[in-house]
C-alpha cells in the first residue's frame, strides 16, 4: 500500500457558513461512496477476481455506510438550513479523502485481502476527522466551529469502529493462514502416508512372485517382519496369472524414491527441534531402505 499523506491539501481559508460545511461534507461522503462502490463492481465473480469476494463484501458495506452518511447529511443540512445542500456551496474543490492510488494497488493484487480493504477504510475517515479540525481551527464563527469538530468528533468514533473491522480482519487472516499451514502440513502427512500404504502393496506383489528364500531378502531388505507382511498379505488379493500390473520391484524403488525426497524436504521445512528430528529420522530411514531395496533388485537381474 502507498504511504500516502493523511492530506495533500488541507483547507487554508475559513468556512463561512452552513450551507459550504454541508456542501462541503455531501461531496466528501459521495466521492467516497462512488470511488467504493465503482471499485466493487469492478471486482466480478470472473475467474480473474474469483478470490477477490471477501474484498467486494467489504467494498459495498463500505459504500452503503458512506450512502447512509449522504443521507444523514441531507437531513441535517435540512434541519440547519432549511435547504438541501448544494455543489454551489462548495467554497472551494473538494480532495478525494479515498484516493485513487490506494483503491488501484487494492484492485490489481490477486493477494488483496479484506484487512486492506478496512484499512484503506480507517485511513480514510482519519483523513475526514483532521479535515475538520482544520476547518474548526479556521472557523471565525463559533457555531461553525462547533459544528466542525462534530464532524471531527464523528469521524474519529467511526475510525475507532473501523478499526475494530481491521483488527478482526485480520486475526482472521492470520487464523486463515495458521489453517493453510496446518492443511498443508496434513496433506503433507497423508502423502506420505499413502506412499508408505502403496510400497508395502507393492512389496506384497513382489513378494509373491518371487521364491521363499528371495522373499525373505526382500522382507528384510525393506525393513518388514514376516509376521507384519503376512498380516498384510492377507489384506491384499492373489495376482492372477494373466494380471497386467508390470513390474512390482520398479514400483518398489520409485515409492521408496518418492519417500526419501518427502522427508528429506520435511526436514528443509521444519520449523522446530522435534519436527527437524523426526522428519531426519525418518529421512535416514528411508535413505536406508531406498539402498538395501535397490541392492536386492540388482541381485535379481
Amino acid at each position: 500500500m502507498r504511504n500516502t499523506p493523511l492530506l495533500t491539501a488541507p483547507p487554508t481559508k475559513a468556512v463561512t457558513g452552513f450551507a459550504e460545511l454541508f456542501a462541503i461534507a455531501l461531496a466528501q461522503a459521495e466521492r467516497a461512496a462512488t470511488s467504493y462502490d465503482k471499485l466493487a463492481t469492478s471486482l466480478t465473480d470472473d475467474g480473474e477476481h474469483q478470490a477477490m469476494g471477501p474484498v467486494r463484501y467489504v467494498l459495498e458495506t463500505l459504500n452503503e455506510r458512506e450512502q447512509d452518511r449522504i443521507a444523514e447529511i441531507r437531513l441535517r443540512c435540512l434541519a440547519t438550513t432549511s435547504k438541501p445542500p448544494s455543489p454551489c456551496s462548495l467554497p472551494w474543490p473538494v480532495e478525494d479523502l479515498v484516493p485513487s492510488e490506494e483503491l488501484a494497488d487494492l484492485a490489481v493484487s490477486a493477494l488483496s485481502t479484506p484487512y486492506q480493504a478496512w484499512a484503506i477504510a480507517v485511513r480514510h475517515r482519519q483523513r475526514v476527522f483532521v479535515f475538520w479540525t482544520y476547518v474548526a481551527a479556521h472557523a471565525t464563527r463559533p457555531e461553525i466551529r462547533t459544528a466542525s469538530e462534530t464532524m471531527a468528533r464523528e469521524a474519529l468514533a467511526d475510525a475507532d469502529l473501523l478499526r475494530r473491522e481491521r483488527r478482526l480482519a485480520w486475526q482472521a487472516l492470520q487464523v486463515s493462514k495458521q489453517v493453510d499451514a496446518e492443511r498443508r502440513d496434513f496433506d503433507d502427512m497423508s502423502s506420505a502416508a499413502l506412499l508408505e500404504s502403496l510400497l508395502l502393496k507393492e512389496i506384497i506383489r513382489w513378494a509373491q512372485g518371487l521364491p521363499p528364500a528371495e522373499r525373505e531378502r526382500l522382507i528384510q531388505a525393506a525393513g518388514l517382519a514376516i509376521n507384519d507382511l503376512a498380516a498384510a498379505t492377507t489384506e491384499l488379493p492373489g495376482i492372477p496369472e494373466d494380471d497386467p500390473i508390470g513390474d512390482p520391484a520398479a514400483r518398489v524403488i520409485r515409492y521408496a524414491e518418492q519417500l526419501t525426497s518427502r522427508y528429506l524436504d520435511e526436514s528443509d521445512r521444519a520449523t522446530d527441534q522435534d519436527e527437524l528430528d523426526l522428519a531426519q529420522d525418518l529421512a535416514s530411514s528411508s535413505i536406508g531402505r531406498l539402498a538395501r531395496l535397490r541392492a536386492f533388485a540388482i541381485t535379481l537381474r
